[in-house]
């Protein structure tokens, strides 16, 4: 079935006034429960509603009349069962429109621009060229740049068997149909599945189908007004669409009732930037208000690069998720890249020729910090690519269109880089995005040397070679230099999490499934990252209290899931219920459910209670312990907030190691600025500007 998108124009809506339109409140006649009261219900962030239509609510009056441009749409609405008003407003206008509602001499107002549903709303500058992938989709073919192709609805059923299936006919009921229980009730198990384009990127929509098709004012059966907005993994540059989404046939979401969406560019190996994540998680999640009706609250989920955008998006556009639920977590891309990349380091020292080859599998790993030395094989195999201008190419940008020094100076770079440019900057002397990389310093092996795993000697032939990248992620004998925009910029614009904002008010259940056994292939998603996101929080707002961390094994993932999912969806639920003047802040924290807090999974299944920390201690510390990463052996404070250090003389009492004359001169030779203080703040550190910045 082939669904047209209605309405070519994205919208913006602007209350009457700055401060309502920045936070979304509704414009209203009067004071009290029974104001008039109009707002947008499919995008809360009024001025960045998108689509030539919107959803809207209205409360406080019984023969209330709405106009749009002075148009009567009031047939548009219908009643709700808490007397509220709601109503699909289509035919926005290009440029500024005004919505009024009006009831016995009362008016509240919200004023809207229509806005190109194709996009950017807020991320900038798109990139081109910008390769389709609809067909990936069993959509029809598209065109650059816009990779528009008209929405298609599909069914799936899930048998009793445990899989689902193609169902051609909604309305049949196959002999195989399982059932899902929805708010206690059995319902056929049946699914919706529209995919079709927005902001460039393919969406993805599931839900439960009851036979009466999805509608924004009567919602369906098989709904239980839930969303949960899924992200994918990965981290690349982009230039392309995406061959894959976050996935939306999931049983543990839709069994329950949920409904589930994502989008291509909510994968992150598709599109390394939260920003743009962001934006495209906006449109579809209001795409899908204007289809199902208003969501009583949207929970993240996806791991690795699928954690990075729940955070990201969490602290940067608050709202887009209420609650997230992100798994084998890193903070930002930003963060990330520096172990990528001193793994890289780290692997050329050692597989070379000189004193790299000396140091045995254990003082290999003391100076990784890892639990196994082959996580640092494992970043330098999977991800250091992404850090050169064609390393990491997906099979969608032709070879002949990417970047070549001589052959194609202009061509397509896929670093993961490029898609922080309307951030970072590009350097107009070498082409290549600004770079806030920066190992300048950075004393590798540092607490090794303290705890006697490695000699003066080895500490000073490792960091007298092991080098840094330049500009287009090719190894060279100096030290990497960041660009002092770049740290500026990453700071202000949030790319390096802060902590500080939207995640201040966000429930986190932080879902760390254990991946750190030494003697494995050396997983890259490493335990220390769920608690440098947490001292951050701390740092950031004097509290980690609304962020919960829980351990498990790979084979305890699943039952797990099912409990982090329940206890999301209730502490939610009661700070939705929570009408007492308490800040948002106060609110989260107070409204934890009782049974959730920090712990472990143990061999048996059961679950236990028990704070976690850096180090770890207790039980759920021995059974699940966590190292470090090459940056913290090196000194760096757990947070990882900075980018580039700020120096200080080589002060050769701070070292337990004694060295030799001709170390002594070897070492100063090689820090000739200094060596990283980590008790001062970064270069370029800085509070970020604020939430919902546009670019």
């Amino acid at each position: 079935m082939t669904t047209p998108r209605t309405g070519r124009r994205r919208a913006f809506v602007l209350v009457a006034t700055a401060v309502l339109a920045t936070l979304g409140v509704p414009s209203a006649s009067a004071t009290g429960p029974d104001r008039l009261t109009i707002s947008t219900a499919s995008n809360h962030q009024a001025r960045f509603v998108s689509g030539g239509d919107v959803l809207v609510r209205v409360t406080g009056g019984d023969g209330v009349r709405v106009t749009r441009n002075g148009r009567d749409v009031t047939a548009s609405f219908a009643r709700q069962p808490d007397r509220a008003l709601v109503g699909l407003v289509a035919g926005l206008r290009d440029g500024t429109n005004t919505l009024v509602a009006r009831d016995r001499g009362r008016r509240a107002d919200v004023r809207i621009t229509n806005h190109d549903d194709d996009g950017p709303v807020f991320s900038g500058r798109q990139q081109r060229p910008f390769y389709c992938e609809t067909t990936a989709f069993g959509l029809a073919p598209a065109q650059q740049p816009l990779c528009e192709a008209p929405a298609v609805v599909r069914y799936q059923y899930r048998t009793t068997a445990g899989t689902f299936a193609p169902l051609a006919d909604p309305s049949a009921r196959p002999a195989d149909l399982a059932t899902a229980t929805v708010a206690g009730r059995a319902v056929p198990y049946v699914v919706r599945v529209e995919t079709g384009v927005i902001d460039r990127s393919v969406y993805e929509l599931a839900a439960l189908d009851d036979g009466t098709g999805p509608s924004p004012t009567k919602p369906e059966a098989g709904w239980n007004d839930r969303l949960v907005y899924t992200f994918g993994g990965g981290c690349n540059g982009g230039y392309h669409q995406g061959a894959t989404t976050g996935g939306v046939l999931s049983d543990l979401f839709l069994s329950r009732g949920y409904a589930v969406a994502s989008s291509s560019l909510n994968v992150l190996d598709n599109n390394c930037s939260a920003i743009i994540s962001a934006e495209a998680a906006m449109m579809v999640k209001e795409h899908f208000a204007e289809t199902y009706g208003p969501i009583r609250h949207t929970i993240g989920w996806g791991g690795s690069g699928g954690a990075i955008q729940q955070y990201d998006i969490a602290d940067a556009y608050p709202g887009i998720v209420d609650g997230i639920i992100p798994g084998v977590s890193f903070p930002d891309a930003i963060t990330t890249m520096n172990p990528v990349t001193d793994c890289g380091l780290l692997n050329n020292f050692f597989a070379g020729t000189g004193a790299g080859t000396a140091f045995t599998p254990e003082q290999r790993r003391a100076v990784s910090g890892y639990v196994d030395y082959n996580t640092c094989v494992s970043w330098g195999l999977s991800f250091l690519n992404r850090s050169t201008p064609t390393g990491s190419c997906p099979p969608a940008i032709p070879v002949e269109a990417r970047w070549h020094p001589v052959a194609n100076p202009d061509g397509v770079k896929c670093s993961a880089a490029e898609q922080w440019v309307n951030q970072l900057g590009r350097d107009p002397r070498t082409g290549f995005v600004r770079s806030a990389a920066d190992n300048t310093g950075v004393q590798y092996g540092l607490s090794a040397l303290a705890d006697g795993t490695i000699t003066a000697e080895q500490f000073v032939a490792l960091n007298e070679s092991i080098g840094g990248y330049d500009a287009a992620g090719a190894p060279v004998p100096a030290r990497t230099k960041a660009d002092p925009k770049a740290l500026a910029a990453a700071y202000e614009y949030d790319l390096l999490n802060s902590g500080a904002l939207g995640l201040r008010t966000t429930p986190i259940i932080d879902q760390r499934t254990y991946l750190d056994r030494a003697g494995s292939f050396g997983d890259i998603h490493t335990a220390e990252m769920s608690f440098v996101m947490r001292q951050r929080l701390s740092e950031a707002n004097g509290t980690a209290a609304n962020q919960v961390i829980i351990e498990s094994a790979p084979e305890q993932e699943a039952a797990a899931a099912v409990y982090q999912l329940d206890a999301m969806d209730r502490w939610l639920t009661a700070i939705a219920a929570d009408g007492s003047p308490r800040d948002r802040a106060a609110k989260v924290v107070s409204n934890k459910p009782a049974d959730l807090a920090d712990g472990c999974y143990l061999p048996s299944g059961e679950r236990i209670h028990e704070r976690l920390s850096y180090p770890p201690a207790g039980r759920c510390g021995e059974l699940y312990p966590i190292a470090a990463n090459p940056r913290l052996v090196a000194g760096a404070q757990l947070s990882m907030r900075v980018l580039k250090c700020r120096l200080a003389p080589i002060d050769l009492r701070d070292y337990p190691a004694r060295f030799t004359g001709e170390q002594q001169a070897r070492l100063r030779a090689t820090f000739p600025g200094g060596v990283c203080d980590h008790t001062r703040p970064g270069v370029g550190q800085q509070r970020p500007r604020g939430t919902w910045l546009t670019y």
